[in-house]
C-alpha cells in the first residue's frame, strides 16, 4: 500500500530528519532504506508504503501518527469526528487516523479498509511495542512470525510488534479492521543510533 494523501508526509520527514541533524545517508542507514528513496519521499515524488512509514517513524523516534499531524501543538484530549479523520488512500487501502497529537502519545489508532485481495505489501513490518487488531467487517489475515491468523468479524489479535508481520484481505469482499499500535516510550538506544 502506498500512502498518498497524508498531510505533506515528505515535508514532515524532512523536518524531523533535519531537526535531528541527520543527513539523508544517515537516516537511510538507520532505517535500511536508500538515500534516494528518502529523497523521493521528502520531495513528494514517491509515496511511502505502510512498512516504510514504520521504518521512518522508528528511525526518527516518533510515532507513525506524527506523519498525520497537521500542527505541532500537543493536546490533552483529542476528539476525532467521523467526517474529520485524517485519511490516506491508495487504490486498494484506506487508512484513517482515529487520533493523533496527544502529549506523550503511545497509542496510534487507525481504521483500515481493504478491498478484496489488498494488504500491507510483501515487505514485513517490525517495530517496537504491541499491535492490536479487531475485525469490524469481512475477513483479515495477519501473518505474525510466519504463522497465519484469519480474523472474522468480532475476532481480535494482540501481539508483540517486534515480530515480523503483515496483513491482507483474503476474501472477495471488502474488509474493515481497527488497528491500534502501542509504541514504546522513546528509547535512549534509538537516540544513540541517531546521534553517534
Amino acid at each position: 500500500m502506498n500512502v498518498e494523501n497524508l498531510p505533506d508526509v515528505g515535508a514532515r520527514v524532512r523536518t524531523l530528519r533535519k531537526r535531528r541533524g541527520l543527513s539523508l545517508r544517515a537516516l537511510a542507514e538507520v532505517c535500511d532504506l536508500s538515500p534516494n528513496t528518502i529523497s523521493l519521499i521528502e520531495r513528494g515524488v514517491s509515496s511511502p508504503s505502510v512498512a516504510t512509514l514504520h521504518r521512518l517513524a522508528t528511525a526518527l523516534g516518533v510515532p507513525i501518527t506524527s506523519f498525520f499531524e497537521e500542527g505541532n501543538e500537543k493536546m490533552e484530549v483529542i476528539l476525532t469526528r467521523a467526517g474529520e479523520r485524517l485519511r490516506s488512500r491508495s487504490a486498494s487501502v484506506l487508512l484513517e487516523s482515529l487520533g493523533s497529537g496527544l502529549q506523550d502519545q503511545t497509542l496510534e489508532p487507525f481504521v483500515v479498509t481493504l478491498k478484496p485481495g489488498a494488504g500491507s505489501g510483501r515487505q514485513v513490518m517490525v517495530h517496537a511495542g504491541h499491535e492490536l487488531v479487531y475485525c469490524l467487517r469481512g475477513e483479515v489475515e495477519y501473518e505474525v512470525a510466519g504463522r497465519h491468523y484469519r480474523l472474522a468479524v468480532g475476532d481480535a489479535l494482540l501481539f508483540e510488534a517486534r515480530l515480523a508481520h503483515r496483513w491482507r484481505n483474503p476474501s472477495s469482499d471488502p474488509a474493515i479492521f481497527l488497528m491500534v499500535l502501542q509504541t514504546a516510550v522513546r528509547d535512549e538506544s534509538v537516540e544513540q543510533h541517531l546521534h553517534p
